[in-house]
């Protein structure tokens, strides 16, 4: 009996047909409701979706037979990714169909804004001719500022280039070698806001990304700039914006996304100096067809042949390797993860090395997963798959080194990520109850589970401490779970490894970072 796939958003006919031809049943029912969705999913293997599917953990619940979710487009913010890994339901996106075209609309964006097309449009219609009204400004010659210059943002890079406009670069993971190939100026983002005509963002929302253009960051634009966004909704504090925009700091603004969609109200609406689409970046012909014919490929090699491609939960392994490597898979993503969210800095290079036992297994799908987890802080649409690709794109050398083994565990695997300014080695294994465990940071000692909401603190080794972080937290009604403690000599450097219930206040934070001896406090989320 072949495998069944339910196509539940609109596709093509030739994505239907790409199914057909490999084997698959397939049945076209879009625009189901919850409830009927949910009365039949357990008759598929597969679930074909775009943006309007819910995939919930109510769902998958019904979904006995359900191994795969397809999602013709980038996003999988309507699909519930934890339920899904949970019931060993294969998540695949199709990361870089939309790129072309989302950045083509940024670019769009900006002749709009630059020659205030919009409303000089609304105004001829109207029966006016305000010809000394509208005054634009060239785009020749100009800086444009790019926040994110990974794949969206290098096409826009490009085409800005081919208008001979200057183009500089953010990007803690963009190498100077890379840019140099792209043709853009790498700068810090304190440089990009003093320079920039016009800012364009190309970055995905993350805890490190949001609200990026904030009041404070606003302000320190170069009087009369013109931003663009078509990446993601809460990446410019749109209430500051307006303000900039009403004070006439910021010239004029083009946004295709908005911090709540659909956006029926906005501070930014209603200004004259705005220009508003609604989400429609990837909304081409040409686009929807990729990702259709895309996602009709993925799902099809998978059922049919067991082949992963762009999947969000899972790494590029058979069935027969999955049960030893996964819990790896978790150490490695784990490691990758933690330094991830201490590192801010361009990586150069990512040394692992796997020693004993694990040396033995599939290592590259190891590397995958780790990669992932050290670019995810920042790049959260990475997958496991498309890692060490977008880690290559970025210049970032990645060696593996496999060791026979060590005398004091039977498996062990040691990240090390390499800076301009530093080199931090993080190390784990996995235990006998299949967890993966901390035990080395920077040759110092220690043990600790990954929990969801950790704390990472340096310091120097002194009496006092530990009372005085655990009165903080304390005063915060912060509950410490487990306390993992290490040293690298009586007085010397220590580190604290904290699993809390619950997230700590920023406040609390910042109030550890005063204590004295403390060189660093973070917050980690797993």
């Amino acid at each position: 009996m072949p495998p069944r796939v339910l196509i539940s958003d609109k596709l093509s006919p030739a994505a239907v047909e790409i199914f057909r031809e490999r084997g698959v049943a397939v049945d076209v029912k879009p625009g189901l409701d919850k409830d009927e969705l949910a009365r039949i999913i357990g008759e598929y293997d597969g679930l074909a979706i775009r943006s309007n599917t819910k995939v919930t953990a109510k769902l998958l619940e019904q979904a006995s037979r359900l191994k795969v979710v397809g999602r013709a487009g980038i996003g999988v913010d309507n699909v519930d990714i934890p339920a899904a890994t949970a019931r060993g339901v294969i998540v695949m996106n199709t990361p870089f169909g939309n790129s072309i075209t989302t950045a083509e609309h940024a670019i769009a964006m900006m002749f709009a804004l630059a020659r205030e097309i919009p409303a000089a449009d609304s105004s001829t219609q109207a029966g006016k001719w305000e010809k000394n009204r509208f005054m634009g400004v060239e785009i020749t010659a100009k800086t444009l500022g790019i926040i994110g210059c990974g794949n969206i943002g290098s096409i826009a890079a490009s085409r800005a280039i081919g208008l001979k406009m200057h183009v500089i670069a953010f990007d803690p993971f963009l190498s100077e070698e890379r840019a140099l190939e792209l043709g853009v100026e790498k700068v810090d983002l304190e440089h990009l806001l003093a320079r920039a005509d016009f800012i364009t963002l190309h970055t995905p929302l993350t805890a490190q990304t949001k609200n990026i253009l904030s009041a404070d960051n606003l302000a320190r634009t170069k009087k009369g700039v013109r931003i663009i966004n078509c990446a993601r909704g809460g990446l410019v504090d749109e209430a500051a914006l307006r303000a900039a925009l009403d004070s006439g700091h910021v010239a004029g603004a083009a946004f295709d996304v908005f911090s709540e969609e659909p956006a029926k109200a906005n501070p930014l609406f209603g200004h004259p100096h705005v220009v508003a689409t609604p989400h429609l970046g990837a909304s081409t012909n040409e686009a929807q067809e990729n990702v259709a014919l895309q996602v009709a490929e993925q799902m099809s090699d998978y059922l049919m042949r067991g082949a992963i491609s762009n999947a969000i939960n899972f790494p590029s392994i058979t069935a027969e390797e999955a049960p030893k490597l996964k819990p790896f898979i978790a150490l490695a993503e784990g490691l990758g993860s933690f330094a991830g969210q201490l590192t801010d800095d361009p990586i150069l290079k990512v040394t692992i090395t796997y020693e004993g036992a694990v040396a033995t297994l599939k290592t590259k799908a190891l590397t995958s997963a780790a990669i992932a987890g050290l670019l995810r802080p920042s790049l959260a649409d990475i997958n496991v798959v498309s890692a060490p690709s977008v880690a290559a794109q970025r210049g970032i050398v990645i060696e593996e080194a496999t060791r026979a083994g060590r005398a004091d565990y039977e498996s062990f695997i040691t990240l090390t990520v390499t800076t301009e300014k530093q080199e931090r080695a993080v190390g784990g294994t996995v235990f006998h109850d299949g967890k993966p465990r901390i035990l080395a940071i920077k040759d110092i000692k220690v043990d600790a589970e990954f929990t969801p909401s950790m704390i990472y603190v340096t310091n120097d080794d002194k009496p006092g401490f530990i009372g005085r972080f655990a009165g903080q937290l304390g005063d915060a009604n912060v509950n410490i779970a487990t306390f993992a403690l290490g040293r690298d000599k009586q007085g010397g450097s220590a580190i604290a490894l904290v699993s809390i219930d619950g997230e700590a206040p920023a406040s609390a934070l910042e109030k550890v970072a005063q204590i004295p001896g403390v060189r660093q406090v973070k917050a980690l989320r797993f």
